[in-house]
């Protein structure tokens, strides 16, 4: 059966071209030029994923995922947020209120049905009991990353990632001591044929630290080398 996935956004020429994208993958899709009435329609009739712009006229996508999330089991699907090049103090919000991702405008469309995948894949993955299959295990130290249910803990904590983020630390602490320049670890969360600027790599790598200072301040696994680029501590 084909996931249903919702898109939000002011702009008619994206959704009609990812719309189309979108079933072209086999998806079905519903449309929504605006927050109220996307609430409206996710209320009656929610799916599996939803993709929000974040600057609507009427009911904005972060307001429109607060009402999502609150309180309403039913509306727990995973959320990609679309954001401006400048937006980076709505991500931040948007990534504490609940969101799983973000991908910036202009975006590729084979970079958003990836993304897509990959979180309809935790997701299922979250939803069935745990196999401890150890090949889908990576363990450095005091972390553990869960590569089948695209989990991540630190001290036995869980370490709440996007998509994104979950592939930059994995990218990075699969060979600790070793550093991978922005280019190595654009090509590990965006796939080789999509550019993205280094400022965007340094942001996710700086709200991979905080995430984890949040589970313990003592944490400083993600070593900086300037001008060089990042490392995993040994």
């Amino acid at each position: 059966m084909a996931h249903t996935i919702v898109l939000v956004d002011d702009d008619r020429n994206i959704l009609t071209s990812v719309q189309m994208a979108l079933e072209a993958e086999g998806f079905a899709v519903r449309t929504y030029a605006d927050g109220d009435e996307a609430l409206r329609g996710l209320t009656q009739q929610p799916a599996d994923l939803a993709v929000l712009d974040i600057k609507m006229p009427r009911l904005n996508g972060m307001e429109l995922l607060q009402r999502l999330r609150q309180g309403n089991t039913t509306l727990q699907m995973p959320v990609i947020f679309l954001t401006s090049k400048d937006e980076e103090v709505d991500e931040i919000m948007g990534l504490r209120m609940g969101a799983d991702d973000y991908i910036k405008k202009p975006f590729s469309q084979r970079l958003l049905v990836e993304r897509i995948r990959s979180l309809l894949r935790r997701e299922q993955a979250r939803q069935q009991p745990a196999n401890n299959d150890p090949a889908s295990l990576l363990v450095r130290g005091d972390m553990t990353l869960d590569g089948a249910r695209h989990v991540c803990t630190w001290k036995g904590m869980p370490v709440e990632l996007t998509v994104t983020e979950f592939l930059l630390v994995k990218a990075l602490a699969q060979r600790p001591g070793h550093v991978k320049n922005r280019d190595q670890l654009m090509d590990a969360a965006y796939g080789e044929a999509i550019y993205v600027d280094d400022r965007t790599i340094d942001s996710h790598i700086k709200r991979l630290r905080k995430k984890f200072k949040d589970v313990d301040p003592d944490f400083s696994q993600i070593e900086t080398l300037y001008g060089v680029g990042y490392r995993y501590k040994e």
